[in-house]
């Protein structure tokens, strides 16, 4: 697979990387289909693979995404796999809460560090602003785990143009992560995908299919159906191909419960688009 820089740390990932929310949450598959779905990945070439302590079903089950990657990649040894996961959310009775405050990320980088099994971790993101603790306190407990060695770089989740220069300004951001998918074209509205690509810093993506639920009527968007036919792929391929074209610094990180579905997703990594082939795949978006 081809493949692109991780901002600017020096680190050189697949195009298309890997997320491990689905083989977590609720609806996820045995343990072991998980760790087949990620060395499915591996096989075709995916160096990237992004998660979180709190992709699992609450509380009591915080780490179960590093835990299954850390099996994984024990089973099939990679050294060139870069594992980019978060702090700053919480899962109290399965819901989805916020708390960056300086102490909870240091527990939180902590625990992920205990999870993956690693030293290091190579990527710690912000998960999300918390309103109640100011964004400067937040960036700048990541900024002294970086100092203290315990994170190789630091990136930023659901931020905006505002957010990520305050961030720079704490500590070089190497990545940023928003939902982007042909629903929710929010970064290319309000400039984030724009600054990333100046910037220099990856852009990664979520949702790129627009969740779960949708990724399943996807085809139903559009005709996009019918773009993705005329060119012999899934429309899941064509979006992550949309997105590659879109700018030099996006790296999309599509889930995936089935290894049939990730190595779809990763065959994306070596499709060209023209300029014209992108306007026609917007239009079909619509």
């Amino acid at each position: 697979m081809k493949t692109r820089a991780m901002g600017t740390s020096g680190l050189t990932v697949s195009a298309v990387g890997l997320g491990g929310m689905p083989v977590s949450i609720d609806g996820r598959p045995s343990e072991d289909e998980g760790v087949r779905t990620i060395h499915a990945a591996l096989d075709v070439g995916v160096t990237l693979i992004d998660t979180a302590d709190v992709y699992c079903l609450d509380e009591r089950d915080i780490g179960h995404n590093e835990r299954l990657i850390a099996r994984a990649l024990r089973e099939k040894p990679r050294a060139d796999v870069v594992i980019a996961t978060k702090g700053g959310l919480e899962r109290p009775g399965g819901a989805w809460t916020r708390n960056a405050r300086p102490a909870s990320l240091r527990a939180a980088c902590e625990r992920s560090l205990v999870a993956l099994g690693v030293p290091r971790i190579d990527v710690y993101q912000l998960h999300a602003p918390d309103p109640t603790v100011p964004f400067a306190d937040s960036v700048g407990e990541l900024e002294r785990l970086r100092a203290e060695g315990k994170i190789a770089h630091v990136g930023l989740s659901n931020v905006t143009v505002h957010e990520i220069d305050a961030a720079r300004a704490i500590v070089p951001i190497v990545s940023v992560q928003n939902r982007w998918n042909p629903l929710h074209r929010a970064p290319e509205n309000d400039g984030v995908l724009a600054h990333c690509t100046r910037m220099g810093i990856a852009f990664l993506p979520y949702s790129p299919f627009g969740g779960t639920s949708a990724a399943r009527s996807l085809s139903r968007v559009g005709s996009l159906a019918a773009e993705a036919k005329k060119r012999g792929i899934s429309p899941h391929r064509l979006v992550l191909a949309w997105m590659l074209a879109k700018s030099p610094v996006v790296i999309p990180i599509p889930g995936a419960r089935r290894s049939e579905s990730a190595v779809d997703s990763a065959a994306a990594g070596d499709i060209a688009l023209t300029g014209d082939d992108v306007a026609t795949i917007e239009r079909a978006f619509r």
